[in-house]
């Protein structure tokens, strides 16, 4: 049940932390004008899909992100070509279906050649119907439909460029910033949980190997440790490990608090293949007693943090360049691995967690890779400057690459974190 618990927190928190950073790019995409096709979080095949005014919502099986789809972004994959023989459907004097297929089966429409046809300015399609030339305006919202789908036509109004710079800017530029707010709200949320940490008052046991001389002889996780051999050890970690590892098989004498009561166990270190000294098998924990933080300090602190896990990432983006190594790199798989672990130590863990993972994500979706909103952002800029866009062909082109490139970089990680599982 435990593990079935950490299971549904995980993918709660990877959803949460996606569908954050998509409605960010989806509601500023709206509120330009710009026709959403699909809000998608994960790739691959389709699990889950339901249609919501104009916008296709689906989840999708690989949990490598997702994606709002906006209509221009990418070149259309339906069009009507003038020759083509295609049946329209009416309501009222406007087209509100315009068939592609199976039209021996359409009922209740008009068949004919298209002799003209403009779906993005003029919104009109003109056929030759049994030799007769017939006009018909088209709705704004009017379908095709084509092996079973319907894809809505997009005026170019309500393409992602015909926006302005500015538009465009802040519909990319949206996804990352609300990954900085959610970070921002879920380490407020931690602190208000945690609360504010005081000086260290003493040690604790924290985890208990099995087989080892610390089980064999009852310690337990949360004993409080006083002293060994009779010397008082307060919150001096490196004293308790210097002091064990002197004493490879010899007796030590610990004094433990647990609850009320007062115990003293006997306990004899012994030495472990490969390492120095003597080991007991149990980590230590530093106890800080914590106090409740007002709303003011809370958000001080949600500031404070932020600035430092930034300080942190970046650390980390120049390690990682200075000195590659794929087992630097952790993909979903180990991200999974670590987001279990950190759910097992508590709500309020798992919540500073998934405030590091997004405040992560905003920052690397703003780095100049290709296929990431930094690259789409870079763009933009130019265009800003030189006072027309780049060529949508050679600008799709450098996505399409970066995206590729990114994706076998995520399988090859995946591989990595899979073997490294199986090795242990």
């Amino acid at each position: 049940m435990e593990m079935l618990q950490i299971i549904i927190m995980t993918v709660l928190m990877f959803f949460l932390i996606v569908t954050v950073h998509e409605w960010g790019h989806y509601y500023f995409a709206k509120r330009a004008g710009i026709l959403v096709r699909e809000f998608a979080i994960g790739f691959g095949p389709k699990l889950f899909s339901y249609k919501h005014n104009e916008t296709q919502f689906t989840l999708r099986m690989l949990p490598f992100g997702g994606y709002a789809r906006m209509a221009g972004e990418d070149p259309e994959l339906i069009e009507v070509q003038t020759g083509q023989t295609v049946a329209v459907r009416l309501t009222g004097d406007e087209v509100t279906k315009i068939y592609l297929d199976r039209l021996d089966t359409r009922k209740n429409v008009i068949r004919g050649e298209v002799v003209s046809v403009d779906l993005e300015q003029k919104l009109f399609i003109e056929l030759d119907v049994d030799g007769e030339k017939q006009a018909f305006p088209v709705h704004r919202q009017a379908m095709l439909t084509a092996k079973g789908k319907d894809t809505q036509i997009a005026p170019k109004d309500r393409q992602y460029g015909s926006k302005t710079v500015g538009q465009r800017a802040l519909a990319i530029f949206a996804g990352p910033l609300m990954n900085f707010v959610l970070a921002f709200v879920l380490f407020a949320l931690h602190i208000q949980m945690a609360g504010i940490p005081l000086d260290p008052t003493h040690l604790e046991i924290g985890e208990v190997s099995k087989g080892m001389p610390a089980a064999e002889t009852g310690l337990k996780r949360g004993d409080i440790i006083e002293s060994i051999n009779g010397v008082a050890i307060g919150t001096d970690g490196e004293k308790m490990i210097n002091m064990i590892s002197e004493s490879q098989d010899k007796q030590m004498t610990w004094k433990i608090r647990r609850g009320d009561q007062q115990l003293e166990v006997k306990i004899t270190p012994r030495a472990i293949e490969g390492q120095e000294g003597g080991k007991v098998g149990t980590s230590i924990v530093y106890y800080q007693p914590t106090r409740s933080a007002g709303f003011g300090e809370t958000l001080t602190k949600s500031g404070e943090a932020m600035a430092n896990t930034t300080q942190a990432i970046f650390l980390g983006f120049k390690q990682l360049i200075n000195k590659f190594s794929m087992d630097d790199l952790g993909g979903p798989v180990r991200t999974f691995e670590l987001t279990g672990q950190i759910a097992k130590q508590g709500i309020a863990q798992l919540t500073q967690w998934a405030a590091i993972l997004s405040l992560y994500l905003g920052i690397f979706n703003l780095l100049p890779i290709p296929a990431l909103d930094g690259s789409r952002l870079i763009f933009l800029g130019v265009e800003a400057l030189r006072g027309k866009p780049i060529d949508p062909n050679r600008e799709g082109m450098v996505h399409f690459i970066g995206f590729a490139m990114l994706f076998l970089l995520m399988i090859a990680v995946t591989y990595n974190d899979i073997l490294r599982l199986i090795s242990g």
